[in-house]
């Protein structure tokens, strides 16, 4: 860590009615700039009746309607002509970039550089804040390309002083390792899982390779998972949260949530079944609005827009760490969660199923899962195939029933759910590179539900 242990001490160390201060000056700007520069924005106050000079605190924020990804598509080509949420001059705008397009057409998003330096002291603060700083050589394993995660990290370690390998995938050769001697990874669990793996297989020993910590992101990931990963290269792996829009949220070397740089953007928890925000300790829907310093322009913001990750506020308190920026628990993502007998499960409760630390003698850690329906009306059943280096060497019996007190853990809806025979597993083990999902390019798919009826969703 750096010897200041801050990328930004004074933003990051304000007492809370300097924050908020602060956070109410950018309130205002933001929505001022939303009206002037952006159509979507002018037209929607209009349309609902809105005076933007009303918008005065981040609380005035929550009278304003949530938009989602389907109103950004809704407001852009081929659905509409121009896009809506565009809001800088063409001769400001630096970068063009689209998501993934998971859930339909790709958002576009457009950035301008003051875009990208705010996107990058994010990520700046993250780094410091784990440990990170001048002389250490990082592996950047997410793909450079449409989507902002890894320019930014790349950018942001201009500022913290390091060096990037700018890799992209996991996929690289041992040499990278034992040439370069890098000092950190970037990548998701299980992409850095594999890559201890191969390392084993050319005779390097992750433990000893020279990296002293992880960050894993792309994905939620259960606390056993991050316990395994932790293992298995012997330093610590630290948590980041980021999107496109701007989220940009990373946990500390404390781990006691993910703060979220309150300064540049606002985040909010959104119940859409009740259409209101939720006290602070409920969760929610992560819902944010881009915060703009008074004078910066912003090629698109976004105001109270429902990202469809869930979250809880943990804390306003000062950080062990010393920052006073809010902190969340891990997001997850909504279209992983489903119903099933009267409770809601998601693919990280799978996940903590799996990595349940009796089970790693048998298994690699990669799986897929399956909803499917039981025998019973409303009843469903969880089919849960486990990769494992020796199918037939497997503890079968005791994986099972580890997995099943994992996935249940504390949650006494899904205890209620098992007992009552509501919710029931079925396991199967497969050969290393056999799952159905590791056959298929882009993001997998290890919770699908193929139940035939409906209501499901959470």
């Amino acid at each position: 860590m750096t010897a200041d242990r801050y990328f930004n001490r004074e933003i990051e160390t304000l007492d809370r009615d300097r924050l908020d201060e602060i956070i109410a000056e950018r309130v205002r700007y933001t929505v001022r700039y939303a009206n002037e520069h952006s159509p979507f924005y002018r037209g929607w106050f209009r349309s609902h009746g809105i005076d933007p000079a009303s918008i005065r605190t981040h609380e005035d924020l929550s009278r304003l309607p949530v938009i989602s990804g389907s109103t950004i598509r809704s407001h852009q080509p081929p659905v509409a002509q121009e896009f809506g949420f565009h809001s800088a001059p063409w001769d400001q705008v630096f970068t063009i970039h689209e998501t993934s397009g998971t859930s339909g057409t790709p958002k576009a998003f457009f950035l301008t550089w003051q875009d990208w330096e705010r996107y990058a002291e994010k990520y700046a603060r993250i780094f410091v804040s784990q440990g990170f700083g001048p002389g250490d050589r990082v592996v950047v394993c997410a793909s450079y390309g449409m989507n902002v995660g890894a320019n930014t990290m790349t950018l942001a370690a201009r500022y913290v002083g390091m060096a990037i390998i700018p890799q992209g995938t996991c996929a690289f050769p041992g040499r990278v390792i034992t040439s370069y001697r890098p000092t950190g990874i970037v990548g998701s669990v299980f992409k850095l899982l594999n890559l201890a793996r191969r390392l084993e297989a050319e005779g390097i020993d992750p433990r000893t390779s020279g990296i002293r910590r992880l960050v894993a992101g792309g994905e939620s990931f259960a606390p056993e998972s991050r316990a395994y990963l932790a293992e298995v290269w012997d330093c610590p792996v630290h948590n980041t949260y980021g999107s496109t829009e701007g989220t940009m949220c990373g946990e500390c070397d404390r781990h006691t949530g993910l703060h979220v740089p309150e300064d540049l953007v606002h985040l909010d928890v959104y119940d859409p079944a009740l259409q209101a925000f939720v006290p602070e300790g409920e969760c929610g829907r992560i819902v944010l609005t881009t915060l703009i310093p008074p004078g910066s322009h912003c090629g698109m913001l976004l105001l109270n827009y429902d990202t469809e990750d869930t979250t809880v506020i943990l804390s306003r308190e000062t950080c062990a760490c010393g920052r006073t920026h809010l902190r969340i628990q891990n997001p997850q993502r909504e279209a992983e969660t489903f119903r099933a007998g009267g409770a809601f499960l998601n693919r990280v409760d799978v996940e903590r199923g799996v990595f349940q630390r009796g089970n790693m003698e048998y298994l690699t850690g990669d799986y897929e899962a399956f909803l499917t329906d039981g025998d019973r009306e409303g009843s469903t059943v969880l089919q849960v195939t486990m990769e494992s280096q020796d199918p037939a060497r497997a503890d079968r019996d005791g994986i099972a029933d580890r997995f099943v007190r994992g996935f249940i853990g504390r949650n006494p809806y899904l205890q209620a759910a098992h007992d009552e025979d509501l919710l029931t597993f079925a396991f199967s083990f497969s050969a290393p590179g056999t799952l159905a999902h590791q056959q298929v390019k882009g993001r997998p798919k290890r919770l699908v539900d193929r139940r035939t009826g409906t209501g499901g969703r959470a």
